[in-house]
This record gives structure tokens, C-alpha cells and sequence, in this order.
């Protein structure tokens, strides 16, 4: 019992401030606007500077983990080979084929990671949530980009087009360039990949923090989890959501159940424990990220299915985090 209240004490926290977004939304004081300006804001300011404030302060030298980085990289690439060649047999619809694949791998891994982990380790975490959002965070958005633009519906039209042109090839490994250009780019200006970059670089320097700044970097710090959390559960469509529920509910399972029944056990065996299962939990086991929807929506899809995903993944988290949280703790890994 003792152990199921400490699971639900880091859980329901997050779930809650997502409920609470809802409600705050359905009461008009969170619109749409205000929703997506705090995305915004929590993507491009308080998020990198929670990841900053977590690396920065901390001996990066020592907590420097490539064994773990490497796994979470590779787990991530695995997961999305697999995702991709099973999402054949179960969504046929082409366009609907790509918000399946990245609402089934693609965790609130940068927003629900570092809240979870300093629900349990508060301020004496070791940095694990910032490394597990380097090995994986990069991999979500650059396979997200190609595989929604693939199975864009305008994709198809795209290239039969380009087949009937007389320089085709040309022009098809153009776009091609362009789109790799372009997604090396996006990951470059990635501000949470700044924000970990930064960190580090602060940490290996060993640079100090005047009392002024720490105070104004923590304070920042503070607003990225309430506010990230909330505009996620301002952000539910329930009416939408619901339309695509057989997609939804498997890619939920997929993404709750399956990948961290999988590669947890692995990674125990490998030797991760405390934090970095922690850490792992979370890459694979999380919600949906909101971002999925907003990225659908503008590559050509209609992002209902997004929708539904985000939704389910959102409100079964809870559970199923609680779930698995429950079982490490009675294990004694955590």
C-alpha cells in the first residue's frame, strides 16, 4: 500500500494540472490562443532553461553516462523501425498510417520526464532526464518530419508529379536535400537541444551562477512544468479525439504498455537502476506529446487521429505510470 501511494503522489500531480487546463479551458480562461501561446513560451523559454538549470549546476563530467545516452538512442530507433513496419497491418489509410507511427513512439519525453523524475528525486536529481532527452528527443523530431511528410496526402500527388516531369530525378533528390537541410536545421534550433547543449558546456566549464541569475534562471525554471501541463490539457478536442478510436487505442497500448513491457526489463539487465530507470520509463511509457497534433495538422494531415492519441496516452499515463512506477519501487529499483 505504501508503495502504491508513493506511485500515486508522482502521478497524479501531473495528471491533475492536465485536468485542471481542461477545466480552466472549458471555463474560458485558458482559449485556444492562450493555450498555444503557452506551448509557445514553455517550448522555446522554460523548458530549455529547466533543462539548463538541471545540467548547468551539477558536475557533467561525472554524471556523464554513454552507455545510457547510446541506450536510449537506440531504443528509440528500434522502436520506431518496429512501429512503422506493424502500422502496415493496422491502420491502411496512408496519411492516417503517419500520425499512428509518431503518436505511438513519440513521448512527452522533455516536458513529463524531468517533472516525474523531480517528483521522486526533487532537486537532488542527477541529470538523467536531460541525457535521456539527448538520446531520444532528436530521433522524435527528425523521424517525425519524414514520416509525416511521406504519408502527407499530398506526398503521393507530389511525387507522381515529379515522375511526369522530364528532369524528375533532379528535382526528387532536390526536395530530398532540402528536406534533409531542413531537419538538421530544425534540430539545431531545437531550444530544448540549446538548452542541453548550454548546460553541459556550463557544467564542463565550471562557469558560476551570481545569486541574481540562479534566482532568475530557477524562477523561469518553475513556470515550464505548470504551464507545459496545463496547455496540454487545454489543448484536448474530446469530440475529435473520439472519431479514431480503434487507431487510438492501439497506438495507447503501444505506447503505455508494450515498448516499456519490452526494453525495461533490458535495460534492468543491463544494469539501469534508480534514475536512469526512471529516466527510461518515461521515454517510453509517456503521454503522447501535444506536438504531434500541431505538427500533423501542418504537414497535410487532418490530425484527428493525432488527436485521439494524445488524448488517451494523456489520461492513461496516469495509470499506467503508476503502474509501472508501482512495480520498480516493489522490486526495489527505484
Amino acid at each position: 500500500m505504501d508503495n502504491l501511494i508513493f506511485s500515486l503522489n508522482v502521478t497524479l500531480p501531473i495528471f491533475l494540472l492536465m485536468v485542471l487546463g481542461y477545466i480552466f479551458n472549458k471555463l474560458g480562461i485558458i482559449d485556444e490562443k492562450a493555450s498555444s501561446w503557452m506551448n509557445k513560451f514553455v517550448f522555446k523559454i522554460a523548458l530549455p532553461v529547466l533543462v539548463f538549470e538541471d545540467l548547468a549546476s551539477q558536475d557533467f563530467a561525472g554524471t556523464w553516462d554513454g552507455k545510457f545516452v547510446l541506450f536510449c538512442f537506440f531504443v528509440t530507433a528500434l522502436s520506431i523501425a518496429v512501429i512503422s513496419l506493424i502500422s502496415k497491418f493496422i491502420v491502411k489509410e496512408k496519411a492516417k498510417r503517419g500520425e499512428f507511427i509518431q503518436g505511438a513512439y513519440r513521448s512527452s519525453a522533455a516536458l513529463l520526464g524531468i517533472a516525474f523524475i523531480q517528483n521522486i528525486y526533487g532537486e537532488m536529481s542527477s541529470g538523467m532526464g536531460p541525457l535521456m532527452i539527448l538520446g531520444s528527443v532528436p530521433l522524435y523530431n527528425i523521424f517525425a518530419v519524414i514520416i509525416l511528410m511521406v504519408t502527407a496526402n499530398d506526398s503521393e500527388e507530389a511525387f507522381s508529379a515529379k515522375e511526369k516531369d522530364a528532369s524528375g530525378n533532379a528535382v526528387e533528390k532536390s526536395e530530398k536535400s532540402k528536406l534533409i537541410k531542413s531537419t538538421a536545421v530544425g534540430i539545431i534550433k531545437n531550444p530544448i537541444i540549446i538548452g542541453i547543449f548550454v548546460g553541459m558546456l556550463w557544467s564542463i566549464l565550471h562557469i558560476p551562477q551570481p545569486k541574481i541569475f540562479e534566482t532568475l534562471v530557477g524562477n523561469v525554471a518553475r513556470l515550464a512544468t505548470p504551464l507545459g501541463l496545463m496547455a496540454m490539457g487545454a489543448a484536448f478536442d474530446i469530440k475529435k479525439a473520439l472519431k479514431e478510436v480503434k487507431p487510438a487505442v492501439i497506438a495507447s497500448i503501444i505506447k503505455l504498455f508494450v515498448l516499456v513491457a519490452i526494453f525495461l526489463p533490458i535495460a534492468v539487465k543491463l544494469g539501469f537502476s534508480g534514475e536512469q530507470l526512471i529516466a527510461i520509463l518515461v521515454m517510453l511509457g509517456s503521454a503522447t506529446t501535444v506536438s504531434c497534433y500541431i505538427m500533423a495538422k501542418s504537414m497535410g494531415h487532418d490530425g484527428v487521429l493525432s488527436s485521439s492519441i494524445v488524448m488517451l496516452t494523456t489520461f492513461g499515463c496516469s495509470f499506467s505510470l503508476t503502474f509501472w512506477l508501482f512495480i520498480l519501487k516493489s522490486l526495489g529499483l527505484v
